[in-house]
């Protein structure tokens, strides 16, 4: 079955057609980074208007790459939740239209859930069930993934999420946007023990993240060096950083495969490509004899493959959408 997969819910054009899920055969991404580089981060008028003016050609190229035609692909995935409402309308009404034009199915693939379905792309024997850290720009969660469309959230970020930290901490270093490559970047040349940074608690929810005060914190220091005429030390501090959100990551991800009996782990997300956190998680499966995968590097961030093949899943399952569908800002993977 081939399926040609849509996704614009942030600053990438992106799609890709997919054999039967796991086989990609093409996946095109046109990226917004350096005209929002100007900005430190994602303007959504601006990234509405790119959506609109690149969709066309990325999924013509898409198409022409995988040696298929239209006519051949078999249903249309699109993302259409969560993400930024205006990007994510561009993706939606391009993908209704070719389903309305050509009689194609139209499936609805949820974002988190593309990002899992990325690591189905890259290891071909994982199945659920299975425990999965999501960790990106705008989300942080720990999710039991019952079966290919079922999931259940059992941890989550009540504030920011930690790629966001990542980006807002590596803004204050001075780094240009998106900071979290400069952070992983620096954090090889300085001592990760050289600042002393808070670990935030939620107080009565053991799986959920908080990372506002993380962010503040780092901050405040780098602030008050600066009102003191203080240098703070670049290296170190991303070093820090990127331990303390790693531990936090995997501490929590660890906590709850203990308590809820798995011993099988994934990692997903934009924030899956930081060394620290994949070294971190590595680790501590190791430990435990957990089995852990990870998806390859060009997988970790937004992209058509990871929606094409999650739109496999769902179209087996009978979760297709008709021309009613509308775009959503914010949505619970739970009601995929």
């Amino acid at each position: 079955m081939l399926i040609l997969g849509i996704e614009s819910s942030c600053d990438e054009t992106a799609a890709s057609v997919s054999e039967n899920g796991r086989t990609i055969l093409s996946s095109v991404i046109s990226t917004q980074i350096e005209e929002h580089k100007k900005f430190g981060g994602v303007v959504p008028e601006i990234a509405s208007r790119r959506h609109s003016e690149n969709i066309l050609g990325v999924v013509k190229q898409a198409l022409l790459e995988s040696g298929k035609t239209l006519e051949q692909i078999d249903a249309i995935a699109v993302t259409y939740a969560p993400g930024l409402i205006g990007a994510l309308l561009v993706g939606v009404n391009f993908a209704k239209g070719l389903s309305m034009a050509t009689g194609k199915p139209l499936i609805p693939v949820h974002h988190i859930a593309g990002h899992i379905a990325s690591n189905y792309i890259a290891h071909e024997n994982l199945e659920p069930p299975y425990l999965c850290l999501v960790a990106s720009g705008g989300h942080s969660h720990i999710i039991e993934v019952l079966s290919y469309t079922e999931f259940k959230v059992v941890g989550k970020t009540r504030d920011d999420a930690a790629g966001e930290c990542f980006d807002k901490c590596a803004r204050s270093l001075g780094f240009p946007y998106p900071g979290g490559v400069h952070i992983d970047k620096a954090s090889a040349l300085g001592d990760p023990n050289h600042y002393v940074l808070p670990n935030p608690r939620v107080a009565g929810s053991r799986y959920d993240f908080s990372f506002s005060g993380l962010k503040t914190a780092v901050i405040n220091m780098v602030h008050n060096a600066s009102q003191k005429g203080e240098e703070i030390n670049k290296n170190d501090m991303a070093a820090s950083v990127q331990k303390t959100i790693s531990d936090i990551l995997t501490n929590r991800t660890m906590l709850a495969a203990d308590e809820l009996g798995y011993k099988k782990i994934v990692l997903a997300g934009g924030v899956s490509a930081n060394s620290g956190v994949r070294s971190s998680l590595t680790e501590a499966c190791r430990q435990r004899g957990y089995e852990l995968y990870m998806p390859p590097l060009s997988l970790c961030g937004d992209n058509g493959a990871m929606i094409a093949c999650q739109g496999y899943y769902n179209y087996q399952a009978g979760i297709t959408a008709d021309v009613s569908l509308n775009a959503i800002a914010t949505l619970s993977i739970e009601k995929l």
